[in-house]
């Protein structure tokens, strides 16, 4: 796996996890918890989010053998969700595939563990980022450094997610909501063109056969 792939990899990851939008949403879970409390959810969302997007990683190849798709086909399908994720970003929206709907939101507002559901999913672990560690799954196959390089940059973005978590209030007090979607429009934008680019690479290798 080449510095480039290992760059995409991490960008790809970072902007659909979405650190820096998940904490707002944090915030307003937590409102009113005590420091623990918070601690404490962040650190069970990570793990638990952390369990699953692992176990897809260790899975996903076998399962897309076992239901008989394609390299190809999962990057054209992959790529495109990927873009309605960027197409979200851009525009500020909050669609079931990278935040909560609002009857989710309401029924998550009654409860007081909040670590599975909503943040470990679908706020960490969601479409996007389980399509993304099995588009690259998908590319590391049979090669064992390159796996072990994906495994790392996941720890990586995963960490970074639970910073972001533990400094909410900070990030939130330096970005404000606007500052934050602009942000997120920015990244947006870089995942769409990421995402037009699995598609390419996904119909390349279709037509081509390579």
């Amino acid at each position: 796996m080449t510095f480039d792939v290992l760059v995409n990899l991490f960008v790809v990851l970072f902007v659909v996890i979405d650190p820096i939008g998940l904490a707002p949403i944090f915030g307003a879970l937590t409102r009113g918890g005590s420091a623990a409390y918070r601690r404490r959810m962040a650190v069970k969302a990570i793990l638990l989010a952390a369990g699953i997007l692992y176990l897809f990683a260790f899975s996903g190849d076998w399962l897309m053998r076992a239901l008989g798709i394609g390299i190809p086909a999962f990057k054209i399908a992959g790529g495109l969700l990927l873009f309605l994720v960027a197409i979200d970003m851009v525009f500020a929206r909050h669609s079931g595939l990278r935040s909560t709907t609002v009857r989710e939101q309401e029924e998550a507002r009654f409860k007081e563990d909040i670590s599975v559901f909503p943040l470990a999913f679908p706020l960490l672990a969601g479409p996007g980022a389980l399509t993304t560690v099995l588009l690259f799954v998908a590319d590391t196959r049979g090669n064992y450094t390159a796996f072990g390089a994906l495994l790392g940059v996941l720890a990586v973005v995963l960490l970074l997610a639970f910073l972001a978590l533990m400094l909410a209030g900070h990030l939130m007090k330096l970005l404000g909501e606007t500052g934050a979607n602009v942000v997120d429009r920015l990244l947006g934008v870089i995942l769409a063109a990421l995402a037009v680019q699995f598609v390419l690479d996904g119909l390349s290798t279709a037509l081509t056969g390579a």
